[in-house]
């Protein structure tokens, strides 16, 4: 990966190359208020694009499950941020009557106090967990464990070791949703990120993060070296795709043995 931060410029009608660049956001230097301000602009862009949604269906199906017999699902989310995905689904569960446990997993102590500050503003009680995913096994298990726009920070070796990892700590799913390669998605992050917020480095990172995407295809491929046989694969607006894996019942085991 480079260092460089010059400016990222592409045109509708190339196709595009991965290039991963060192996201502003991710400079262990950047000043606190700048940081901050720019996990609000990332919470803004992803309420516009209804991120929270795309694994939301199949979380609700689990936890109706799950409450139908008694039970709360838990769900852990890594590389949280500032948790504004989780504690959206937990707005639509409220509204729905579901019982769900959340645990919000992140390296940065810093994203995790805005996580908790996300959470008490709603008054949901989370559990937080500060973890390295590239470094560190997942302490706790979950009954699903999901991530979002983190994919994209990694390249194929790490991804598919945080596909494994995740897996590992899931006893029911995993699922991830992510930011798809393409044009599209280009001209999207461009204008989203300059209409909702004045962060340089949301404007910065919107434009790299799409540029470092995995396309499904890459991610079908990855899924499958990292053990996740029979994951679905789907793309989903605006220019994201998601991926669910069900680790299989023990029947299903032993069907497949016969």
């Amino acid at each position: 990966m480079t260092n460089t931060t010059s400016s990222i410029r592409w045109s509708p009608s190339t196709p595009i190359t991965r290039i991963r660049v060192q996201e502003l956001m991710d400079d262990p230097a950047l000043d606190p208020r700048e940081h901050h301000a720019a996990l609000t602009g990332l919470k803004r862009l992803n309420a516009w694009s209804k991120s929270a949604r795309i694994l939301w269906p199949k979380i609700e199906s689990l936890a109706k499950k799950a409450n139908a017999n008694g039970q709360s699902l838990r769900v852990m989310d890594v590389a949280t941020g500032s948790g504004d995905g989780p504690m959206a689904m937990a707005k639509l569960a409220r509204r729905r009557g579901l019982k769900i446990n959340w645990t919000l997993c992140d390296c940065s102590s810093r994203a995790l106090e805005v996580a908790q500050q996300n959470a008490n503003a709603i008054g949901e009680r989370v559990n937080l967990l500060r973890i390295d995913l590239l470094r560190e096994q997942i302490p706790v298990r979950s009954d699903v464990v999901i991530c979002s726009l983190f994919m994209h920070h990694l390249d194929d070796d790490t991804g598919r070791d945080v596909l494994r990892t995740m897996a590992s700590a899931a006893d029911v799913a995993v699922g991830i949703a992510d930011l798809d390669r393409s044009n599209t998605g280009l001209a999207l992050a461009w204008i989203g990120s300059r209409v909702l917020t004045r962060s340089r480095v949301v404007h910065f990172d919107a434009i790299a993060s799409v540029r470092a995407a995995f396309t499904l295809e890459e991610v079908q491929a990855m899924a499958h070296d990292a053990g996740l046989r029979g994951a679905s694969l789907s793309r989903a607006w605006p220019a994201r795709w998601r991926l669910w894996w069900e680790r299989p019942s023990v029947e299903s085991r032993n069907e497949a043995c016969r």
